[in-house]
């Protein structure tokens, strides 16, 4: 139940930090920064540059809010009472599957051998 209200609680922080980002203005590059940067130049710049400062301190608050919830989130996944990992869980089915052979010498070879007239070294010898 927790894991979910977590979740909730990222998803509606990664919509507000969209919001947030878009809303923010640009760098001053480029086009429109020249254009900007002539109307901000005024007395009418104030309102504008607290706005900025906001949202800034917005986009810290919220990504920082949304780093601690997701390793929150970790924490609070419900593993279903298993203390072991998928790699060791894994690790026990695979010598199960082996047939449970005590000693690896008795595992058959991976290389095929080769039939005893194939053999190139007993070809020479016959001639």
């Amino acid at each position: 139940m927790l894991y979910i209200i977590i979740i909730a609680l990222i998803v509606l922080i990664c919509i507000l930090l969209t919001i947030v980002i878009l809303l923010q203005p640009g760098q001053g590059s480029g086009l429109t920064g020249g254009l900007a940067a002539g109307s901000l130049s005024g007395g009418g710049g104030i309102g504008a540059r607290r706005t900025a400062d906001l949202l800034s301190k917005s986009t810290t608050v919220l990504g920082t809010a949304l780093l601690v919830l997701c390793v929150l989130a970790n924490f609070a996944i419900d593993r279903g009472g298993s203390g072991q990992s998928a790699v060791q869980r894994s690790g026990v089915q695979q010598s199960t599957q082996q047939g449970g052979l005590e000693n690896p010498s008795e595992t058959p070879s991976a290389v095929p051998e080769l039939p005893q007239n194939e053999n190139p070294d007993a070809n020479e010898d016959s001639n």
